[in-house]
């Protein structure tokens, strides 16, 4: 849990160390020792009557009495998390709406184009959560969450903003001092960069997939380097190191302001299933914070899209 509830601390000892099966690990998550750990169990079963745990010389497990109460504290920690963050969320009251979003949708979309909602909708100030991973909407204090998937969301309601179009991309002083690009197979010549994702058999494009799309079958991908992330990748193309294969709609700002070039025209498609979303809790869309920034983004969207295909 991100902040401790007051008044549950006993609660919240039960339930980390039912859930180690140690007090040593409860502990260190808890910031307690471990004997101030094993002192709160002893308190709480003399209280109740109970035993809670059996004790050996190295490990500890749940009595059945300590597995009621276990599902009983995790779910009663659940309903409060939950109930608090409502709470906090009415709190911030309508001017407010937070965003979740991961830093390259951020950086490369989003930030660029903020102060236009702002001018159009001054009444709603934006804040954002800049993270890669999942939000969950009744436990973290965010309203609205921009994510790449497939849009199977149980429960929100998830928008598609664009394809996901993978051309590749360079600085203009590498085009212009390194070895020429009038094809394909100069490329062979430049360190190239992508970046390797995968999941339920759809595999990120890279740069032996846009070769044989190219129909270059012979490629050595030796000279490739390989990013955790696509902005990375970018960065590497924008400081002329490299060639990068990069989300057409993440840098179309670099390419109409000069900073990267477009060698090649030929872009792939990333599997139509998986794109980014913007999606929200069903209960919300009514919200006239998230029916505002709905329309406006997915207006900006409508501008960003290309017609470009593999």
């Amino acid at each position: 849990m991100a902040s401790p509830l007051p008044g549950t601390r006993a609660l919240r000892t039960l339930e980390a160390a039912a859930r180690h099966l140690n007090f040593t690990r409860a502990a260190d998550e808890l910031g307690l020792t471990p004997a101030a750990v094993s002192h709160q169990i002893k308190e709480i079963e003399d209280q109740l009557g109970l035993v809670l745990f059996t004790r050996t010389s190295r490990t500890i497990r749940l009595t059945e009495a300590g597995t009621v109460l276990f599902e009983a504290a995790t779910d009663t920690l659940d309903l409060l998390g939950r109930a608090v963050m409502r709470a906090r969320k009415a709190a911030r009251g309508t001017e407010f709406l937070k965003v979740t979003l991961d830093a390259q949708f951020a950086t490369k979309w989003l930030m660029r184009r903020v102060e236009d909602f702002r001018k159009q909708r001054p009444g709603i100030e934006l804040r954002f959560d800049i993270a890669y991973g999942l939000r969950d909407f009744e436990l973290d204090d965010v309203d609205v969450g921009i994510r790449f998937g497939a849009g199977k969301y149980p429960g929100l309601c998830a928008h598609r903003l664009f394809d996901n179009i993978i051309i590749p991309v360079c600085s203009p002083s590498l085009l212009a001092s390194g070895p020429p690009l009038r094809e394909p197979r100069d490329l062979f010549h430049h360190t190239l960069a992508h970046i390797e994702w995968a999941r339920q058999g759809v595999t990120w494009p890279n740069w032996r997939m846009w070769m044989a799309a190219a129909g270059v079958d012979d490629f050595d991908d030796s000279r490739t380097i390989v990013f955790g992330t696509s902005a990375d990748a970018v960065q590497a193309a924008l400081e002329g190191s490299a060639v990068a294969l990069a989300d057409f709609a993440m840098v179309a700002n670099d390419l109409s302001e000069g900073r990267l070039v477009r060698p090649f025209e030929l872009g792939i498609k990333v599997a139509p299933e998986y794109a980014y979303f913007l999606v929200y809790p069903q209960a919300m869309a009514d919200d006239p914070r998230i029916v505002a920034f709905r329309e406006w983004i997915l207006e900006e969207m409508a501008k960003t899209r290309t017609t470009d295909t593999a």
